[in-house]
């Protein structure tokens, strides 16, 4: 995976960038506030068995987002 694509597209034990959010208002704030900033390293950790939530590793704290959440999350892959 290369380019910028958003979190929803990171699979289990894979890697990436935060690069930008897509969201304003609240949304952003919550985001910001759990450290999904430009340049933060975000692991996808588990999915749930319906998908939905996804649990990522983000620095050091392990956090579930919905896919409408994590979609808003715009990544680079190494």
């Amino acid at each position: 995976m290369t380019g910028s694509n958003s979190l929803t597209n990171l699979k289990v034990g894979q890697r990436a960038r935060v690069t930008a959010l897509r969201s304003d208002g609240s949304m952003r704030r919550r985001l910001q506030d759990i450290g999904l900033i430009a340049g933060t390293e975000v692991e996808c950790v588990q999915k749930s068995p319906a998908g939905d939530p996804v649990a990522y590793l983000i620095r050091g704290a392990l956090i579930a987002l919905r896919s409408e959440d994590s979609a808003r999350v715009m990544i680079a892959c190494p």
